[in-house]
């Protein structure tokens, strides 16, 4: 057998909606909703500069909700643009894909197969060796065990399985559709397993090995950490390289200060920077979208409360210090006050006050990240604080279902 490389990628979910993050930065959701389309540039630019043999997408290269035909258009040019580049593409339809009204009327260039949905296919690379078996969905709800049917392994060739699956053992909210096991996976004989569905990248199992590439670009601030697709290098029929490329153009990061000991803003201010760096670091020159969250024990905790609008300025006045750029999607405030009350009386009813003390503040922090969100919903005239200032006092836990309702689940992103 010869040696060669190829891509694997899934969940490009090309220009989906963000429908959440819309409501909250209109220009950031443009700016990520493109960035979908700059990775999947990317990973034609990837391909072309390794000389790779083949490109697997292992579903949901579009979007069930995609209504913009010119975005099949652009990919349909993509494929061109591959075959000049004597690159092979192979591909399945996820369940965004077979609900989208418009993929089934793209017209591909010749290097492009897409596996047919009635039963499990394989198709041949005799030049190099290589067999790809795979089957796409026929509709959205694919609930039965498609790996089951797919064909036995041909011999004395490398051999990948490409399927759109809810593999046990994945992690994440991902719906239950075509499930199998990592151990059905193993023994069913293939040399590499290209999964798709699952957004967060995954190594399942290595020799013979089984990967979720993760999607090409994080859409929401579930989707943090570095995204892209993975190359592989087969040699004499063996893989001897399995990597992850980083192709990404916008990074979302979850990132935590621990504010303990903390006695004023400076020192919340310095925390956050030394935390930052690293982020920055780590996401190279890309544009940041940052969920950042203030835990710990300080006695900053009453000022947190009381004024986390202005203390949410201050940290985004830090921001723009920093060497990236970064957009904070969500201040969220889980520090809580000294203790003293329960060190200065260690008797039950003064542990129970404590405790009760800290739900209280619980609520409080929650009840000022919804009104947060509302306040930049409604307009600048609307006496949100005024309303809610009541209600605080009399029923804080209806004030704080109160706030949950009206902001409306924050994160309407589809599911994947």
């Amino acid at each position: 057998m010869s040696s060669f490389k190829f891509l694997h990628a899934a969940d490009l979910h090309l220009d989906s909606p963000l429908l959440g993050l819309s409501a909250k930065s209109p220009d950031f959701a443009m700016r990520v909703q493109a960035a979908s389309r700059q990775a999947f540039e990317n990973l034609l630019d990837l391909a072309i500069a390794e000389k790779v043999a083949f490109i697997v997408l292992a579903g949901d290269v579009f979007d069930g909700d995609l209504r913009n035909f010119q975005t099949g258009l652009i990919f349909t040019a993509a494929m061109r643009r591959l075959e000049d580049a004597e690159i092979q593409v192979f591909m399945i339809s996820g369940n965004h894909d077979a609900e989208n009204r418009y993929a089934g009327r793209l017209k591909y260039s010749a290097n492009v197969h897409l596996f047919g949905h009635k039963v499990a296919e394989s198709v041949e690379i005799e030049a190099l060796g290589v067999v790809l078996h795979g089957q796409s969905f026929a509709q959205r709800d694919v609930i039965e065990n498609l790996a089951r049917s797919y064909p036995s392994p041909r011999p004395n060739r490398f051999n990948v399985g490409v399927l759109h699956t809810a593999c046990a053992g994945s992690e994440g909210p991902h719906a239950v559709y075509a499930p199998c096991t990592v151990e059905q996976l193993v023994n069913h004989g293939y040399d590499y397993w290209a999964l798709g569905h699952v957004h967060a990248r995954a190594v399942l199992n290595e020799h013979p090995h089984v990967v979720y590439p993760g999607n090409l670009q994080g859409r929401h601030a579930r989707e943090i950490g570095p995204k892209g697709a993975t190359l592989v290098t087969v040699n004499g029929g063996e893989i001897v390289a399995c990597e992850h490329r980083d192709l990404d153009t916008v990074r979302w990061v979850t990132a935590t200060v621990d504010l303990t000991g903390a006695g004023d803003l400076q020192a919340l201010l310095q925390r956050t920077r030394a935390a930052l760096d690293s982020v920055c670091e780590g996401a190279g020159d890309r544009p940041i979208a940052l969920r950042l969250c203030l835990e710990g024990e300080t006695a900053l905790q009453g000022e947190l409360m009381r004024s986390s609008g202005s203390i949410r300025e201050d940290i985004e006045v830090l921001l723009v210090s920093l060497r990236a750029e970064i957009w904070l999607e969500k201040l969220e405030v889980a520090t809580r006050a000294p203790r003293a009350a329960a060190a200065a009386d260690p008797t039950v009813s003064g542990a129970l006050s404590a405790e009760i003390s800290d739900l209280a503040r619980g609520i409080d922090a929650g009840l000022e990240e919804c009104l947060q969100e509302i306040r930049s919903k409604m307009p600048a005239n609307a006496r949100v604080d005024e309303l809610f200032a009541q209600l605080r006092t009399q029923a804080p836990d209806r004030a704080l279902a109160l706030a949950l309702s009206l902001v409306d689940g924050g994160e309407a992103d589809h599911a994947d």
